[in-house]
């Protein structure tokens, strides 16, 4: 029994003396441990920012940042890498980008994808040196538009976070958010819901775009950049000065009796692009467009949707634009599909058979750009063609 009890005892002091001796093991080697997986993740975020030191991961949570980040540190030297998902050609490519404390771009990769060209492996360098205000200027790369394009605006977006984190504003708001808000602000009895005006009849020439409240109280007009809600009758409910109520009053008036009718033009030989014409009481022509951007040629890199971009355009009788207005399309999202944005085909309102060309091209989108302008440019002929000047 005695033996027994010595066992035992020698037992438990062999167990606390390598409980002791693994626990001061654990103590010198834990921070050996830890500084090397330390190193690990700093070596990754060295690659875009070389001179960083000490990063310490960020808690997203306490930021309102772009959706496509992911993950963020910060570093000593007060810069920061981002880490990004976006959509390229494929889904779910992931970017990583060095900002220093400056607010330029140190470095730029991309550590996973789906896309099928390659060309996102070798982008990242085109950012280098890029801030926010110079971001926009990089080009992307011809046949792999929609790639590159999704890389620069990972980019933007790691700028912009970069902004943020450093106790900067920046609105990360998407452009149908903003818009949105400004129609809601504008005119709140419009509930949040409006539906963009197509406009056939003369307005003043300072409104760009009118929207109309689903629930019938009224309507919202851009005004440069400004929006100005009128209820239904008319009436300018947003604080602006007296020549702005009277272009927007006398506007509505002019939305509200329009008045157009269809025209048979099955007797004449019209422009392909042409499908349909109508012409309004005052006088004025509309015409329902098709029009062959990349949907229809398409190029050697992708397949094309095989959907034209159908357009309505409006006319005055003597051939000047009053309002132009993307129906639907379904060329390339994120690049071509710009076409569909106001700050594109608004750019036609008050163009002339003269200067219609005379406008800013979507950047990356050549194809879709020249068969909008070329579908435009029928209406100048369709009116001589049904005024037989032609």
């Amino acid at each position: 029994m005695k033996n027994y009890i010595k066992s035992v005892g020698a037992l438990t002091v062999i167990c606390a003396v390598i409980a002791i001796l693994l626990a001061l093991t654990n103590s010198i080697t834990a921070p050996v441990i830890e500084k090397n997986a330390n190193a690990a993740a700093n070596e990754a975020l060295l690659i875009v920012l070389p001179d960083g030191e000490e990063f310490t991961s960020v808690d997203l949570s306490s930021y309102e940042l772009p959706s496509t980040v992911t993950e963020a540190f910060t570093e000593k030297n007060g810069g920061v890498v981002v880490k990004l998902t976006t959509s390229g050609y494929g889904s779910d490519m992931v970017i990583m980008v060095g900002v220093d404390g400056s607010g330029t771009v140190t470095g730029a990769t991309c550590l996973s994808s789906n896309e099928t060209l390659g060309y996102e492996k070798t982008y990242g360098e085109s950012a280098i040196g890029s801030t926010v205000d110079t971001v926009d200027g990089i080009d992307v790369i011809a046949g792999a538009t929609k790639t590159t394009a999704a890389y620069k605006g990972a980019v933007k977006d790691a700028l912009n976070t970069a902004v943020i984190l450093g106790g900067g504003s920046v609105d990360v708001r998407t452009e149908e958010e903003i818009l949105a808000d400004n129609l809601n602000g504008a005119l709140p009895e419009g509930e949040g819901e409006f539906e963009s005006v197509f406009v056939a009849e003369a307005i003043d020439e300072s409104i760009t775009a009118v929207y109309k409240a689903v629930n019938g109280k009224g309507y919202v007009f851009v005004v440069g950049e400004a929006f100005v809600g009128a209820d239904a009758d008319g009436n300018v409910v947003t604080d602006v000065d007296d020549a702005v109520k009277t272009a927007v009053s006398g506007s509505v008036a002019a939305i509200i009796n329009s008045e157009i009718t269809e025209l048979d033009i099955s007797g004449y030989e019209m422009p392909n692009q042409i499908e349909k014409a109508y012409k309004t009481a005052s006088g004025n022509y509309v015409f329902d467009l098709k029009a062959s951007g990349f949907g229809i040629n398409g190029d050697e890199y992708y397949n094309p949707s095989g959907e034209y971009i159908k357009i309505k355009v409006s006319v005055t009788e003597d051939g000047k634009i009053i309002a132009c207005q993307t129906v639907s399309q379904k060329e390339t999202d994120g690049i071509g599909s710009a076409c569909e944005d106001v700050s594109f085909y608004s750019q036609f309102n008050g163009k002339t058979e003269a200067d219609y060309g005379d406008i800013d091209a979507i950047s990356g989108a050549t194809i879709t750009t020249n068969g909008y302008k070329t579908a435009v440019s029928k209406v100048f002929e369709a009116i001589k063609i049904l005024k037989g000047e032609a």
